[in-house]
């Protein structure tokens, strides 16, 4: 096989990167997928008489699934690779796209929410290693790459319904069932190369991961403060994606199409800032992205709900791009941790990822409902000031101190 296409060697040094790419645009039809439910809120709010709580609820629904179950999965995942997963995850999905299409009330959107959360659930864990593995060693680029797929099919979806949903309704939900098709035939392509992956290895002696030489109290403290770090970034970005269209809505007076594409600049600037932090994190290390990420966004993120239109939109798209930059740092710089739960350690950073954003969604739409929304917004700036904790985490030569008695 070629260096392009085939399983990585002993060395670890192939890079594949046609796996990589068709894992992320499998990640790119997914994320198009689960994002066509925050798409319709300002549709189903009216069609429905949602009020913003319920929006939360919703939002809760589809990411609390995911983040319970994508650590299980990560650990079954590791125990065992799964590359029969992949295409059932999004074979699941377009089921919940299906539901989401043909809901008649609040409670079969849930159910619909639900589902979606179930596929994603499924996905995340099993690609996430699957980029890993085709990495040839460039962990960041390839969890960049993996993750910016993502992004994009999210960006895509503001789009989709200023385009398509808003317009023409929500049964035309329907028609991106074909994207869930076309990501189960991607994705079985990707299982077969996994499944062969697998089984060129299993004839070579077993590696052992190299372990860092943390206390089990300063390893629960690099994760707890991983955890808040996670926590600042998504609750955010969860409230923008469910609510910015409703702020652009209610301060400038703008119809929900014209929302929906100041939402696409938000999120595409989540796309590029994705793409950019992997393999800036290569190059000058995950902390010093970690760093620059979160504290850099907060400038942003407080002048923002105080601004006219073209300077919100501006400083959307700063935030966008510098907040996300981190992402891809951190799920790296967390399985670098824990060596040898490669797909535990995914699940939880994504599972908790998209739980605390679920909630903290929720919450603020239960706020909004009381104080209103441009004052939950008020609020969420100052959620970036939590980048400072950045300063408890282990630094290179604390998580491996025999690379540095080599040097010495």
């Amino acid at each position: 096989m070629s260096a392009n296409t085939g399983p990585a060697t002993a060395s670890g040094q192939t890079t594949a990167l046609s796996i990589i790419f068709a894992v992320s645009g499998a990640h790119l039809l997914n994320d198009l997928l689960q994002f066509l439910l925050p798409a319709l809120y300002p549709l189903l709010k009216e069609t429905y008489d949602l009020n913003y709580l319920q929006i939360g609820l919703l939002t809760l629904g589809q990411q609390i699934t995911a983040c319970i179950l994508q650590p299980l999965f990560g650990l079954q995942g590791d125990l065992k690779p799964k590359p029969l997963w992949l295409p059932l995850s999004l074979a699941i999905v377009s089921v919940g796209v299906v539901a989401l299409a043909t809901a008649n009330g609040f409670a079969l959107l849930l159910v619909a929410s639900v589902v979606l959360g179930i596929g994603s659930a499924l996905f995340h864990p099993e690609a996430s290693r699957l980029a890993r593995l085709a990495s040839g060693g460039k962990l960041g680029f390839a969890q960049s790459l993996f993750q910016v797929g993502g992004n994009l099919g999210t960006a895509l979806g503001p789009l989709a319904a200023a385009l398509i949903l808003l317009p023409l309704g929500q049964f035309t939900t329907l028609w991106f069932v074909l994207a869930g098709f076309a990501g189960v035939a991607l994705l079985s392509y990707v299982a077969r190369w996994y499944a062969e992956h697998q089984r060129q290895l299993s004839t070579r002696p077993a590696v052992a991961p190299r372990k860092p030489a943390l206390s089990r109290d300063r390893l629960i403290m690099a994760f707890a403060v991983i955890g808040a770090l996670l926590l600042s970034k998504f609750i955010y970005i969860e409230t923008l994606k469910s609510y910015y269209s409703f702020f652009l809505i209610e301060k400038f007076d703008l119809s929900a199409q014209d929302a929906q594409l100041y939402l696409f600049l938000f999120l595409g600037a989540v796309a590029a800032g994705t793409f950019i932090g992997g393999p800036v994190g290569d190059r000058y290390g995950r902390l010093a992205v970690i760093w620059v990420s979160i504290l850099g966004s907060l400038p942003f993120t407080l002048l923002m709900p105080y601004l006219d239109l073209f300077w919100t939109a501006t400083m959307s798209v700063m935030t966008g791009l510098i907040l996300s930059s981190a992402f891809s740092a951190m799920v790296v710089y967390a399985q670098e941790l824990v060596p040898g739960k490669v797909g535990m350690i995914a699940g939880f950073v994504f599972g908790f990822a998209f739980g605390v954003g679920a909630l903290g969604a929720a919450a603020m739409g239960a706020l909004a409902d009381w104080i209103g929304i441009v004052a939950v917004f008020q609020i969420c700036a100052f959620l970036p000031a939590l980048g400072f904790l950045t300063i408890l985490l282990p630094r290179t030569a604390e998580l491996y101190p025999e690379s540095r008695e080599k040097l010495a």
